[in-house]
């Protein structure tokens, strides 16, 4: 018979959710889910720990321990091979790092998945899994439309020494009928028992794990009824009534899957999820593209001023995932796919600018492509290179610097994966443990939050100007500022010429570098570090400025001239939009090539 597998802990840690239940609440959702007869409990991922360390409240490893000392059902962990919780591939002895830390904090299970299906990014953590003594099943994500690939990677599975082959749809792609043909094509290919992982819109999600069940998926992931309903999951409840009606019964105890459903309605209440707003929950089903990732763009465009151009940027991040080799959307290469969508349509020139990341993916520097790249594309990446090659982290060098702050090995991983991030959560953990306040632990709570976001989305889709709230003696203020009107369109580079940044030269002889994409301007690599330049400070060709985040990317942004800074226009931690000026530059040797 077929069991379920709960992750209403992990989806309800990481955003838009994080934050909506307290610690002390989930721990006691947990002792609840525990007596659910649910296979296990996925409490962690990805998503969970970039909540953890951007929220700066809480530890992502105190919480595994915690949920391990109240339940006796195995705990599992999602984790994306080489990427591990984060957007970039990192070095292998951060892998295995990471993956003894997380079983020696209560992790049974492990779902791996490479977001390539590049079956060589999951073998050093599957060495690390089996060296922890843990079990791990490997995910292949659908929607790369390369079936034969899919089945390949399926192939090589066995040698890994994975429990189990999970059919992973993120993106709400999977139809019923092909999810019972791919059940069975997957078994057949990797001679292993078969998951499934389904997400989406209308109930085709709950459709398409009960046809994958009668193939003879043996593992179905879900979550209690209000988590399911918000982010079009599979509902627990419905999936183990459904399933004992074909026959299939998967022995949960649905009266205790209830009275947890009872307790994350108390908390959720009747508020409506920001991310899947109608218009965005229907674009996603729509078009197949993973609803967080289309609110994200919502988010970003609005932003810009361009909120009238999502069905455009939508049809663009299609093309550019074909282009870029096929690789589906599912966390990170969603993220970088999209952020490189935004950058040629609001520059109105496709590839003009590279994301960074992005560059990486066409260049291989993430792992194989499902698919081929385009040629064109792969010229241009060729043209411009692929980003500096980040330097080895060396852990003896962060442990000793990081003396006072990280107190054990899983606190210095927090520093290696989320450099500059995780130095706020830390420093809140030491600041508790003198029994000092810090202002994260000040800060407002999730309701207040939730409030102002509410607020903040009701100015941008009406016509009022102003909306001012008191209550409690908090008084809180939102007025509409004026759009600022997307920059001209760029004209297409000429035949030969190298993509680069925005530049322009201005009357007075300087060069104007200009952001090639909304986002996040930072001064420094990492709060606390020196800033990349100065205002006159001579620059090379090639050096770093600035980078922009976009999208929980981080993109550097590179003077193309030897030139002198003569003006920063942009503060630190700054929003930009697109096409705003950033520098002016006065070059050392005449004027910039192409101009």
């Amino acid at each position: 018979m077929p069991r379920l597998v709960d992750t209403t802990i992990r989806v309800l840690s990481q955003e838009p959710l994080a934050g909506t239940i307290s610690t002390a609440e989930l721990l006691r959702l947990a002792e609840i889910l525990d007596g659910a007869r649910f296979a296990y409990l996925e409490v962690s991922g990805g998503g969970v720990f970039d909540a953890c360390v951007r929220r700066g409240v809480e530890s992502p490893w105190e919480r595994i321990r915690g949920l391990k000392a109240r339940v006796k059902t195995p705990l599992a962990l999602a984790m994306r091979g080489r990427f591990l919780v984060g957007p970039r591939p990192v070095p292998d002895e951060l892998v295995r790092r990471f993956v003894l830390s997380a079983a020696a904090s209560g992790i049974d299970v492990f779902r791996l998945n490479d977001p390539l299906n590049d079956v060589d990014n999951l073998r050093v953590a599957a060495d690390a899994i089996r060296e922890a003594g843990c079990e791990f099943d490997c995910g292949l994500v659908y929607g790369s439309q390369q079936h034969k690939a899919l089945l390949s990677a399926a192939a090589k599975l066995p040698e890994l020494g994975a429990a189990r082959v999970v059919l992973h749809d993120a993106a709400g792609l999977l139809q019923p009928h092909r999810a019972s043909v791919l059940v069975k094509e997957l078994r057949e290919a990797s001679g292993l028992p078969v998951g499934i992982y389904c997400q989406g819109a209308g109930g085709n999600a709950l459709a398409a794990t009960l046809e994958g069940a009668r193939a003879g998926a043996d593992l179905m992931a879900c979550a209690v009824y209000p988590v399911a309903l918000s982010l079009l999951r599979v509902s627990a409840e419905a999936a183990a009534q459904a399933l004992a009606g074909i026959g299939l019964d998967p022995g949960v105890d649905l009266d205790a899957v209830w009275r947890a459903a009872e307790l994350v309605d108390d908390h959720m209440g009747d508020a409506v999820v920001a991310p899947l707003q109608p218009r965005l929950a229907v674009r996603s089903a729509q078009r197949k593209i993973p609803v967080g990732l289309v609110a994200a763009l919502d988010d970003q465009l609005r932003a810009s001023g361009a909120a009238d151009r999502l069905d455009e940027i939508l049809e663009e991040v299609e093309r550019v995932r074909v282009e870029a080799g096929s690789a589906p959307l599912a966390a990170p290469i969603g993220q970088i796919v999209a952020s490189q969508a935004i950058v040629n349509v609001l520059g109105a020139n496709r590839y003009g600018t590279l994301v960074d990341e992005f560059r990486n993916l066409v260049s291989g520097r993430f792992g194989r492509t499902p698919g081929p790249i385009d040629p064109a594309l792969g010229r241009a990446v060729e043209l411009l290179g692929g980003s500096a090659d980040e330097p080895p982290t060396d852990m003896d060098a962060l442990r000793e610097s990081a003396k006072g702050l990280a107190a054990s090995e899983e606190e210095l991983l927090l520093l290696a994966l989320f450099p500059g991030e995780a130095e706020p959560l830390l420093r809140a953990i030491r600041h508790r443990a003198i029994g000092e306040e810090t202002p994260a632990a000040q800060g407002v709570d999730r309701s207040r939050e939730q409030q102002i976001r509410d607020v903040v989305r009701i100015i941008q889709d009406t016509g009022v100007g102003e909306i001012t709230i008191e209550e409690q003696g908090t008084r809180v203020s939102v007025r509409r500022t004026p759009e600022t009107p997307l920059p001209a369109a760029v004209a297409p580079a000429a035949a030969g010429e190298e993509p680069g940044e925005l530049l322009e030269q201005s009357a007075s002889g300087l060069v104007r570098v200009e952001s090639p994409m909304v986002g996040t301007f930072y001064r420094s690599p990492q709060p606390g570090s020196p800033s990349f330049v100065e205002e006159g400070q001579a620059v090379a060709a090639g050096q770093t400025l600035c980078v922009l985040e976009a999208m929980k990317l981080m993109n550097e942004v590179k003077a193309e001239i030897e030139a002198v800074v003569r003006r920063i226009h942009v503060g630190n931690a700054e929003s930009v939009e697109y096409g705003q000026l950033l520098f002016e530059l006065e070059p050392l040797n005449g004027r910039p090539a192409g101009l």
